[in-house]
């Protein structure tokens, strides 16, 4: 088979990277320049900073990714680059890096769905895993269930109603004090805390049993908070967080089973930065055991923003004989298809 190589970046949000991957399954180079340190300050991404910090690293860390995959420019076949959805500003510089590259080289341009890359990690450590298969896709700004038909062919038959299940772990880690990025501190303080402490309510659509709710959950937690401090009652943190987190994985994991039952599926994919905490792996790993499903999650290096789950979307587009136009521009609220 012939070989392709396709140099990938990403820059939706706050992680520079950049990427070569082989014939879609194979990484040569896994490169990432993270801002946690700096957006850490501030309790969040502040889009302004993120942008001017993704204009300073994205030349040395598709250098880098270069200089690991030991390849030249000349190497390549294909650049592939996120354009949606993030923030537009983080975009921006990654789709005016990747077209400039590409029209420089006289190479393809290939324009990637975001989340369609968080699914495609799934591609790089199970050569087995072909389409069609369920995917539950969990991340900062988006929680779906999608049915992906082919490679680069979804269709979205779950979504959140309100806040992203990452996004809830954001808000409720900084109003019990841990800060940003919410998700892994939850998750490493939760490990010290009670599951069963608290309860809290399991929000559900009823007409659309397979859509997420999570607003509810938020709110229950910062009314728990607030009750608290008016009745001078001690919350301890932990099992504040256990209890939390533990609510979210009983959501995530009780629709994607509810779909897989009511669709028959076979296969689950567990995708998107989410996906990297181990509670809500394990707990997923046991419901499709129980219901003899094979499940695929991604090591959690692919599972936060990365850009070799970009190179392999984009090389099945490639393959496909999908190139996108020098007018290719940021679309920050772009919809899986």
């Amino acid at each position: 088979m012939e070989s392709i190589k396709i140099l990938a970046i990403e820059s939706s949000c706050d992680e520079t990277a950049a990427a070569v991957v082989e014939n879609g399954r194979h990484v040569l180079s896994n490169i990432i320049s993270s801002q946690v340190p700096m957006h850490t300050l501030y309790g969040g991404v502040v889009p302004e900073l993120a942008s001017r910090a993704h204009i300073e690293a994205i030349h040395p860390v598709v250098e880098e990714a270069l200089k690991g995959a030991g390849l030249t420019l000349a190497d390549i076949d294909a650049v592939a680059v996120t354009y949606g959805p993030g923030l537009v500003g983080a975009l921006l510089v990654g789709v005016a890096f990747g077209k400039a590259l590409a029209f420089g080289l006289e190479k393809p341009l290939i324009g990637v769905n975001h989340i369609e890359g968080h699914v495609s990690a799934a591609l790089l450590e199970h050569p087995e895993l072909e389409p069609p298969f369920l995917c539950l896709i969990v991340s900062g700004g988006h929680t779906n269930l999608a049915y992906m038909r082919d490679y680069g062919v979804f269709e979205i038959i779950g979504s959140t109603r309100d806040d992203a299940a990452g996004e809830a772990f954001d808000k409720v880690a900084r109003a019990i004090g841990l800060g940003y990025p919410g998700g892994p501190k939850i998750e490493k303080a939760a490990r010290e805390g009670d599951p069963e402490a608290i309860h809290f309510p399991r929000g559900k659509v009823d007409e659309a049993p397979y859509d997420f709710t999570f607003s509810g959950m938020k709110s229950a937690v910062l009314n728990y908070l607030n009750h608290a401090e008016m009745t001078g009652e001690t919350v301890r943190q932990a099992d504040v967080a256990a209890s939390f987190q533990a609510a979210v994985i009983d959501v995530l994991v009780s629709r994607a089973m509810h779909a897989v039952r009511e669709r028959r599926e076979k296969q689950l994919v567990l995708a998107g930065g989410v996906a990297a905490n181990g509670a809500l792996r394990e707990a997923l790993r046991k419901a499709c055991e129980a219901e003899g499903v094979k499940l695929y999650v991604p090591s959690p290096i692919f599972c936060t923003d990365n850009a070799a789950m970009i190179g392999a979307a984009g090389y099945y587009r490639f393959r496909k004989g999908e190139r996108a136009g020098w007018d290719l521009n940021a679309v920050p609220y772009l919809e899986l298809t």
